[in-house]
């Protein structure tokens, strides 16, 4: 059982810091002084330290977004995604905690990009938080008011499960990149990746899911990454197979698995930007390609050079590093195009890399306006999000992997018929790392998730989990997400840019008492390119949460068949007939 040393008491006097204004250096105020003196962790086991369930499971889920096994920079606070951080500063890190451990079960905190502004008389079944991250009015909704914003200490950018406490590590979108993959198996491959070579790029966060969801495929993947220790760090935790010596020595590697027909990925130092076109050169011909660099904000992309000269670029003239980390991004795109003329498969994988090309002056559509080569949404999942179906992920308040395994069984004893679901839970076992609060995440769709959030509880009610279970998702999913360049690209009726879906997402998850409601700007793809939801539900195995589990999980996932089915999907309105969501008007 974890605990933690005693941090210094919030001091709300003024200081150099506390008045808002940016560092003397122009960065964001970070309040190190109030940084806990043991790393923070989440607690295990069932002892509480809040007054309910639902405020712990809060608290832990923070704590395990900071995990330094699970985050990106821990000293900023910052999770995954760049700069998508769990708590504005470390003073309202302290805040939030404190906040959380005195909440009533009938108060509701609220946060305002990472700080607690406030705590509400509410009611039990409504939900204990309630956050909003990085929203900025459309007029002013862009990436430099945002930093301006940032550096003042007035906001923070909460990516999408970063800044809403529900994030799983990079097994959070591998079982989505898993069925991408598998989609583009079937589409063009015959069912298997198998004697195929992908190439992508990118390893912080939640990159490493491409590499391993190509050889659960049983495919080879050559993953490019400029940071040394990311690759070695993937390849410590499972993500990737084997490091290569150089470009020479990954080709050969890869080549070989794929001679031999087996699933194997190979991680290479180096950098898109100049990889690639290297690739053009010796006419090496991949079957797929793809990224996953985080290239929605300029200062988070990498440009080609030295990487010690580039990372201190970054630090003595920013804007100078924006200026070559989009001349590089434009390379990256443009070999990219050129892959797919040679007949390479080219899908964007949603950081937005195509749109930063285009700013930098690269034709990235046809004449008719649409992207020259296609996102994995429009591309392979949309029908997935027309039935309903998205990330579900839940992960074990208990801190013992054994009760994920057990929930992992009660999953196949629910849907025995669905052979795709028990071949991802048995390559999961294999080849999944549980990293800092076990956890699973699956697809599943409307009266699906319902079904199944129910057997969760009634498992936890009879004890055959140690502690309450949480129940969350991606804010990728099916009805939570208006993003042009990713989710929402392409929409069959042209509403690819209507935020009304996700706010009411958010209205529409706390009026079903979930028990953490999020709405936030930007995430995957940058500041005012798209606005998306999250929820989070808790299982405590009692009958009041039972029903709670029942609308919030009916009502969640019934937010993308109502938005298909009223952007024109067939197969969205075909489900709302057949399962019963009732929809004005069909």
């Amino acid at each position: 059982m974890t605990t933690h040393t005693a941090t210094p008491e919030l001091n709300l006097e003024a200081t150099s810091l506390s008045s808002g204004a940016p560092r003397p250096d122009g960065k964001r105020p970070m309040f190190y002084e109030f940084k806990p003196t043991e790393t923070v962790k989440a607690k295990h086991g069932t002892e509480l330290r809040c007054k309910t369930w639902e405020a712990e499971a809060a608290l832990r889920m923070l704590e395990n977004n900071l995990d330094p096994a699970v985050s990106l920079v821990y000293d900023e606070l910052i999770v995954y995604g760049g700069a998508g951080r769990a708590a504005r500063n470390w003073k309202e890190y302290q805040t939030i905690v404190k906040t959380l451990k005195e909440l009533e079960a009938d108060e509701t905190m609220l946060v305002q990009s990472g700080k607690a502004v406030g705590v509400l008389k509410t009611w039990p079944h409504a939900p204990r938080v309630l956050i909003a991250n990085s929203n900025i009015v459309p007029a002013w909704s862009t990436q430099e008011y945002f930093d301006e914003l940032d550096r003042m200490g007035l906001m923070m950018y909460g990516q999408m499960t970063a800044g809403s406490w529900i994030y799983i590590a990079t097994q959070g979108i591998l079982q989505g990149t898993y069925e991408t993959f598998a989609a583009m198996a079937d589409q063009h491959f015959g069912g298997s990746l198998r004697g195929t070579i992908t190439v992508t790029a990118g390893l912080g966060g939640m990159s490493g899911a491409q590499p391993l969801a190509v050889t659960m495929n049983d495919g080879v993947c050559l993953v490019i990454e400029p940071i040394d220790e990311r690759v070695k760090q993937k390849v410590r935790e499972g993500y990737v197979d084997e490091q290569a010596r150089d470009l020479t020595h990954a080709l050969e590697l890869c080549e070989r698995a794929k001679a031999d027909g087996n699933g194997w990925s190979v991680g290479l130092t180096g950098n898109a930007a100049t990889v690639l076109p290297r690739l053009l050169e010796l006419g090496f011909q991949a079957d797929i390609v793809t990224d996953q660099t985080s290239a929605h904000d300029l200062m988070d992309y990498i440009p080609e050079g030295e990487i010690g000269e580039v990372l201190a670029l970054k630090t003595a003239n920013p804007e100078e590093f924006k200026r070559q980390a989009l001349a590089s991004i434009v390379k990256h795109v443009e070999a990219i195009l050129e892959m797919q003329r040679r007949g390479t498969i080219a899908v964007d994988y949603g950081n937005n890399l195509r749109g930063q090309a285009e700013k930098g002056g690269l034709n990235v559509r046809d004449e008719a306006g649409h992207f020259l080569y296609p996102g994995f949404v429009p591309g392979y999942i949309r029908p997935l999000f027309c039935e309903g179906k998205g990330p579900f992920r839940w992960a074990a308040l208990s801190g013992d992997p054994q009760d994920i395994l057990r929930i992992d069984r009660a999953l196949l004893e629910t849907f025995p018929d669905n052979k795709l679901l028990a071949r991802w839970i048995e390559k999961a076992q294999a080849k999944v790392p549980f990293i800092g609060l076990p956890a699973r995440v699956c697809w599943l769709g409307y009266g699906e998730r319902e079904k199944f959030g129910l057997v969760i509880n009634d498992l936890v009610a009879r004890g055959e989990v140690k502690a309450p279970i949480v129940i969350g998702r991606d804010h990728l999913d099916c009805g939570s997400v208006a993003s042009p360049n990713r989710e929402t690209e392409g929409m069959k009726d042209g509403s690819d840019a209507v935020a009304d879906w996700p706010l009411l997402n958010a209205l529409a998850n706390c009026a079903s008492g979930a028990d953490w409601v999020s709405l936030h700007n930007g995430g995957g793809v940058g500041i005012g390119n798209s606005t998306h939801s999250g929820m989070v539900i808790v299982a405590t195995g009692t009958p009041e949460k039972a029903e709670r589990l029942r609308r919030v999980l009916t009502t969640d996932p019934g937010m993308g068949i109502f938005r298909h089915a009223d952007a024109g999907y067939e197969l969205a309105q075909d489900v709302a007939r057949e399962r019963g969501a009732k929809i004005p008007g069909l």
